[in-house]
């Protein structure tokens, strides 16, 4: 088994944001796959696709952004899996938008919902896909903190290349 999280904040509120991009993300690779179980557990909602070792849990924690890493620690030692079985999906403000980055064992870059999770595994070997959202020419207005709750425009949410983001998240399935 598999685990695959996305990264975003709970309500209606925040759904749209940039902050959400790792939940936008899962919600469509999602669609081209057949869920076989859905339920809310660990203070998260919990896509099951797939079965027996091949079976992959997509993972909405439902905590902020900035405390999702007790969350997938649970998830992980629940079902007895180490770091190397998680990919996290998430926002990258240091990328421009549109730009998607692999990485592992990597810092949080002073993302902290990724540093929650790091803090939570006492560990940072598990792997990222950071999708970029930066549209900001001067990186000093609004905050970091404020542009990142901003919804995306409707020309910025189409250069999101979701289908590349698809491909990459199932290849390291493999």
């Amino acid at each position: 088994m598999r685990i695959v999280a996305g990264l975003g904040n709970p309500g209606k509120k925040y759904e749209h944001t940039r902050h959400n991009a790792g939940w936008l993300a899962l919600d469509y690779i999602l669609r081209t796959m057949e869920v076989a179980a859905e339920h809310e557990k660990f203070k998260a909602v919990l896509k099951e696709t797939g079965s027996g070792t091949g079976k992959v849990l997509f993972v909405y924690p439902q905590n902020f952004m900035n405390n999702s890493g007790p969350v997938l620690a649970e998830l992980l030692n629940f079902y007895k899996l180490g770091p190397s079985d998680l990919l996290v999906v998430h926002d990258e403000v240091d990328l421009p938008l549109g730009t998607l980055r692999f990485t592992e064992n990597s810092s949080s870059a002073g993302h902290n919902g990724v540093q929650s999770i790091i803090d939570a595994l006492g560990t940072s070997e598990f792997r990222r896909v950071r999708i970029g959202i930066e549209t900001r020419a001067d990186k000093a207005v609004p905050p970091t903190d404020a542009f990142v709750l901003q919804e995306f425009l409707p020309e910025e949410l189409a250069q999101i290349p979701f289908e590349e983001i698809s491909e990459l998240v199932l290849s390291k399935l493999k």
